[in-house]
């Protein structure tokens, strides 16, 4: 008889669970109440003593569950692969059944099909910045997954992957568990290059910035990278308010005003690297002092610095985007940044694709996001603008030739010297590939 397992770890066993179904996008009242269900009839039936507190737990929360007929986050997912825990839940589910047992599930591949287009511009060379790989049960995003995306009628030549805490090191000091992502992507990086779709041509790989042995994980990544290792992304997301997103970014506050931190980073400007960040458009002003404070270090700012649109940011999108405008201007006076235009279909930009019964087309995405990537490029320029995928997360909500589609439609009024640069130049820049 298995030793008996204490009310918090039963409660978070059910909260995964329970996260997992709400995942999958069927109504809370049905969907939930049916897993829990499912779920204490199962363990029930193993009369077994442990048992007994997966059920009370089970018991408790159904007593307590929402009545709402929306679905809404029961707990702050931070166990999702992008923000950097191993776990079993989904980011995106598998199945085509959804609450009505008609309407195929959003960021399926059977949702994602519901919309197609002709592919525009087709032979325009593109160098994708911004991927992530990982291999999760029932959701992997490997070679295979990316270059079904890839390959799906853009001419995507070459991807730089940007690290997720995909594989680490299970043993061994944690400053040097980043260390089993950068072989798992080699690995998958040199099949690439044998194949005939896009390489994984650049890897931005993870360290701690602060740490004191800094230079031993950079130079591990150096051995292990087989010529693709380009630079860090140390994310400084701070989410004021996880309960409210779907990821929801757990750097400390203030990490990028902490001196060890802005000497790492400078650190990697002597050494050639590139830093990357992600962090969310409250942070913008924080992250342009940081730019300030190492100019020999090119820095990537990711995804427009996430300007979020759910919870308490939901009906303060006009004032967010206000104030994110001369964030953005700001930023750009830093000649040491450069802007990753993309990865505003993540479900906490507030867009709700990702919550139709279709997905958005290209036309849909350009009336809503035209602006931010218009005013990015008009303080950046195109030479010092990249378009990224941020795939597999923002897939959640489009799919890849259709977003893609959406970028060309977006600036199809610039030269074409000035595309090439956005879709190509830039990033072989910016990443040496």
């Amino acid at each position: 008889m298995s030793e008996a397992v204490g009310e918090g770890a039963v409660l978070q066993k059910v909260e995964e669970l329970l996260t997992e179904a709400w995942l999958s996008h069927l109504t809370t009242e049905q969907l939930l109440v049916l897993v829990a269900s499912e779920a204490k009839k199962n363990w029930t039936s193993r009369q077994e003593n442990n048992n007994a507190d997966w059920v009370i737990a089970i018991d408790r929360w159904l007593a307590q569950r929402p009545t709402s007929s929306t679905s809404i986050p029961l707990i702050q997912l931070s166990s999702l692969p992008i923000i950097g825990r191993q776990s079993s839940i989904k980011y995106t589910a598998r199945s085509s059944i959804s609450q009505d047992m008609n309407m195929a599930t959003p960021g399926s591949p059977e949702w994602l099909e519901l919309v197609s287009e002709e592919i525009i511009d087709p032979v325009q060379r593109i160098i994708d910045p911004h991927h992530h790989l990982w291999i999760r049960p029932g959701n992997d995003y490997v070679l295979e997954n990316l270059w079904q995306d890839t390959g799906s009628g853009h001419n995507v030549e070459k991807t730089v992957f940007v690290e997720c805490h995909a594989e680490y090191l299970k043993e061994g000091p944690d400053h040097l568990k980043p260390l089993g992502e950068i072989r798992f992507v080699v690995s998958q990086a040199e099949l690439s290059a044998l194949g005939v779709g896009s390489e994984i041509a650049g890897i931005v790989a993870h360290a701690d910035l602060t740490h004191e042995a800094l230079r031993e994980v950079l130079d591990a990544h150096v051995n292990l990278g087989e010529g693709r290792f380009r630079g860090i992304r140390h994310a400084a997301a701070h989410a004021e308010h996880p309960e409210a997103l779907l990821i929801a970014g757990r750097a400390p506050a203030g990490l990028y005003q902490r001196e060890e931190f802005r000497a790492g980073v400078r650190l990697l400007g002597e050494l050639d690297y590139t830093y990357d960040t992600w962090h969310y458009h409250y942070q913008n002003q924080d992250f342009c002092e940081l730019a300030r404070s190492a100019p020999g270090t090119t820095m990537i700012l990711d995804h427009f610095g996430t300007p979020l649109g759910v919870g308490p940011y939901a009906d303060k999108r006009a004032e967010i985007f206000e104030q994110w405008k001369l964030d953005m201007a700001d930023i750009a006076n830093c000649d040491n940044v450069v802007a990753k235009i993309g990865g505003l279909a993540m479900p906490d930009n507030g867009f709700n694709w990702h919550s139709r019964e279709l997905p958005p087309t290209s036309d849909e995405f350009v009336a809503a996001q035209r602006d931010y990537y218009l005013h990015t490029i008009d303080c950046f320029g195109p030479d010092r603008c990249m378009f990224e995928s941020n795939f597999p997360v923002d897939k959640f909500s489009i799919s890849y030739h259709v977003l893609f589609n959406g970028f060309k439609k977006i600036v199809s009024d610039f030269s074409a010297s000035e595309r090439d640069a956005m879709f190509y130049g830039t990033a072989a820049r910016t990443y040496k590939i």
